[in-house]
């Protein structure tokens, strides 16, 4: 199968910019792959999709603010991204100008609260940096420290927790699992009362979600790991749908992963730590998730084609040719899809 095969014209004025003042206003596109059939609702109707006995499965990871703009001893500007914690006060980082931060040299940020020193270069160009502060790592990180927005998003973001879902706990992701920005803690609130089950996963998003694919044939990609965990009272909630017969509802590509990774052949799961770099594309057969709340993404992405396995790529470039056409709004900040 080829890349080329989930490609789709976008106008770049349908790339959201910002997110939705009211989270569960934004649009929802409902498609039935069973229908064959596309409905045009707004999420908050995502109750009605929802039936008691249904488990919901959220991503409560936490994104960091880890972009950090500092100084060298020289003045001169450099960037950080935080990536991934290696051990202590060891990150994993992406900087700029990569070619001017050599093993030894030290990075001020925040006017001397974080203060940094690049130990060495790593495989792909990134580097291992230790900090120096005083005080609680992430208070820092929440003081002077960025959201790392997708590349996509133009606009300055004025608020971080607009970049956070509501449930999010633990701290660990450098993109946020954004299917999840849609709910407010009062539908979420509704659709417990309505008798759903929430379980938890735990997803740290990479920023390696974003890299493109670059071989023809989607087969040959390879792609990037990420860390998860779940805990067996969530697991029990999910095998409890599953005996009863009632939907595994995934939020987002993040939890369908995890899911997926950890379930066996009838789609049971527990409680368990890990790596993921499982790939999801047609021809994959789902063992634990029935449906899919999850975003519109970008062309020729491992996303987009996540989505086609589970509702057929032909379904899927269709209901995105009619999003376009109907001007939903596209990727982070924009409207969702539920797939049935």
């Amino acid at each position: 199968m080829k890349v080329s095969e989930f490609k789709y014209d976008l106008p770049e004025e349908l790339i959201a910019q910002h997110p939705y003042d009211k989270r569960d206003s934004a649009r929802l596109m409902v498609i039935d792959k069973t229908l064959q059939k596309i409905e045009h609702k707004i999420f908050a109707d995502v109750i009605d999709y929802l039936q008691p006995g249904d488990c919901l499965v959220i991503n409560n990871t936490k994104v960091l603010p880890a972009r950090l703009y500092g100084k060298k001893e020289t003045g001169a500007n450099v960037e950080f991204l935080l990536l991934k914690r290696i051990e202590g006060d060891c990150w994993e980082a992406m900087v700029r100008p990569g070619n001017k931060l050599r093993p030894g040299t030290k990075v001020t940020f925040g006017d001397g609260i974080l203060q940094a020193e690049v130990l060495e270069v790593l495989d792909g160009g990134n580097r291992k940096v230790k900090f120096e502060y005083e005080g609680i790592f992430n208070e820092i990180l929440d003081q002077i420290g960025l959201m790392p927005l997708p590349p996509y998003i133009k606009e300055k973001l004025k608020e971080n927790d607009k970049y956070q879902t509501v449930y999010a706990k633990y701290n660990g992701s450098s993109a946020a699992p954004t299917a999840g920005l849609h709910f407010t803690e009062e539908l979420l609130e509704q659709i417990k009362q309505k008798g759903v089950e929430i379980a938890n996963v735990t997803l740290h998003v990479g920023i390696g979600t974003f890299r493109p694919v670059k071989v023809e044939n989607i087969e040959e990609h390879h792609m990037h790991s990420e860390h998860y965990y779940i805990k067996q009272e969530d697991a029990d909630k999910i095998n409890q749908a599953k005996k009863s017969g009632h939907k595994v509802v995934s939020v987002g590509t993040t939890s369908c992963r995890v899911l997926e990774s950890v379930a066996d052949e009838n789609g049971f799961v527990k409680e368990t730590e890990g790596d993921t770099s499982i790939f999801i594309y047609p021809g994959y057969h789902f063992k634990c998730i029935d449906r899919l709340i999850t975003n519109f993404h970008l062309p020729e992405s491992t996303l987009i084609m996540l989505v086609s396995s589970l509702a057929g790529k032909d379904f899927v470039m269709k209901a995105y040719e009619e999003a376009v056409k109907e001007r939903y709004q596209f990727f982070s900040f924009g409207d969702a899809m539920m797939i049935l």
